[in-house]
């Protein structure tokens, strides 16, 4: 699959590398694993030389090895043997970048953890020695994304706050999936769009898997993710085991539950059988995986909340993958595509909604954007967007099928809400319908 979008993160990437010309730079770069980036920094600056480090999990030895003949490769300098650490080779490096400007990457950067933790702060030492002389462009890269924070964000940790910026990079947008369809399923449905929407979430790497399978259709996707040589099929597990540790068990435990529809902390906790209001706040402060959402108009500490996931993938594959293991121990993938198939339309109307509210993020044109429900979730309005500047307010229902959308029962609800929301007073209010034609 060619490169898709990242305009604007190319072009800080570029501003910072020209940046680093007169003053060293330091840029950390984080996002979920798959997200592409790695691809990105190398697109980026793929018209000059970028000394590639990857920090895999082995010797610290065998690292500068392959580090020593990067620098080698890419620089044409002889370096006279291997260093005999990290430190030694960064030192190097630093002292180099003194009379030459280049861009250092560093991906997987946390996997130095393992290597050799003392390397965070030998690291630190060197760059505040040499940074205010330097011309490096140091760029390091890390999918764990906990331990990205807490190198770089923890007060006791040695590199805290020694990046000059911090960047995280995020999922394709809407109109980044049509365009990608455009260009290799240019006959696509709504229900095509609204699939791969739904099962990738704009990740990259999820798209490009099923670009390059040609499965572009909502058929097809579902057979090439449901298959026993899935790359989907282990992915969720593969990624959060990882971040979690050893307490995933529990985590997963409630993310099964949130991506079944118990989405309130008393509903999770009848399932899971204890107090999780820890594990809730790592999950949405430390992972950033789920995030609490209140209804528009509602106090910030609102019991009203509800928890959700972030990640479109997730979301599918704690509904699906991980629910349905049994069925994928035995190699029943055909019965598990059906039972998708069966829950799906219902599914992917929730999802519908997360789509309509993203392409409203993504337009720009409102102050405000969310969700309204009552306390016995009796009464929900799908989405509200509002602009503080020519005081409009938008009042959405979301249905796959238009012909389900009943405007008379969305303004009964417009006027429930009314009664205790009082952010709208003196805005111009129309309700409207949005239906998957709408995509």
């Amino acid at each position: 699959m060619r490169f898709f979008d990242r305009k604007e993160e190319i072009a800080t990437l570029r501003k910072i590398r020209d940046n680093a010309e007169r003053n060293a730079q330091f840029t950390v770069l984080t996002g979920r694993r798959r997200i592409g980036k790695t691809s990105l920094v190398l697109k980026a600056y793929e018209d000059k030389p970028v000394l590639y480090f990857f920090v895999g999990r082995k010797a610290e030895s065998l690292l500068c090895e392959e580090f020593r003949h990067e620098v080698e490769d890419k620089l044409g300098i002889k370096l006279g043997g291997t260093p005999s650490g990290f430190a030694e080779l960064f030192d190097y490096l630093m002292e180099l970048s003194k009379q030459q400007s280049f861009t250092l990457f560093i991906d997987e950067f946390q996997n130095f953890v393992r290597v050799n933790s003392s390397v965070f702060s030998d690291i630190q030492k060197i760059w505040d020695l040499n940074h205010s002389e330097s011309r490096m462009n140091l760029v390091v890269c890390g999918s764990i994304y906990s331990m990205m924070t807490k190198i770089f964000r923890d007060k006791k940790e040695p590199l805290y706050n020694r990046q000059n910026r911090f960047m995280t990079i995020h999922a394709f947008k809407p109109s980044v999936l049509k365009e990608i369809l455009d260009a290799y399923h240019p006959g696509y449905t709504k229900e095509d769009l609204l699939a791969l929407y739904t099962f990738t979430g704009g990740v990259a790497k999820y798209v490009e898997l099923l670009v390059d399978d040609n499965a572009l259709t909502y058929e097809a996707m579902i057979d090439s993710i449901i298959s026993p040589d899935s790359t989907f099929i282990n992915e969720g597990r593969s990624i959060l085991i990882e971040e979690f540790g050893k307490d995933y068990d529990t985590y997963f435990s409630i993310l099964s539950a949130i991506a079944s529809g118990k989405t309130r902390r008393s509903e999770i906790e009848s399932i899971i059988g204890r107090h999780i209001s820890g594990y809730l706040t790592r999950l949405e402060d430390d992972y950033e995986i789920i995030t609490k959402q209140i209804p528009v108009g509602a106090k910030p500490l609102s019991k009203n909340a509800i928890y959700v996931i972030r990640d479109n993938f997730f979301t599918f594959w704690f509904r699906f993958i991980f629910k349905y293991a049994h069925i994928i121990e035995i190699g029943a993938y055909g019965q598990l595509r059906t039972l998708i198939k069966r829950d799906y339309p219902t599914y992917s109307g929730k999802i519908l909604e997360r789509y309509f509210i993203d392409k409203a993020v993504e337009s720009g044109g409102y102050t405000l954007i969310g969700q309204w429900w009552d306390r016995k979730g009796e009464n929900e309005i799908d989405m509200i967007t509002a602009n503080e500047l020519d005081k409009t307010v938008e009042i959405y229902e979301i249905k796959r099928n238009r012909q389900k959308i009943d405007m008379s029962a969305l303004e009964q609800k417009v006027k429930i809400m009314l009664t205790t929301v009082h952010l709208f007073n003196g805005y111009h209010i129309e309700t409207k319908g949005l239906d998957l034609q709408d995509m």
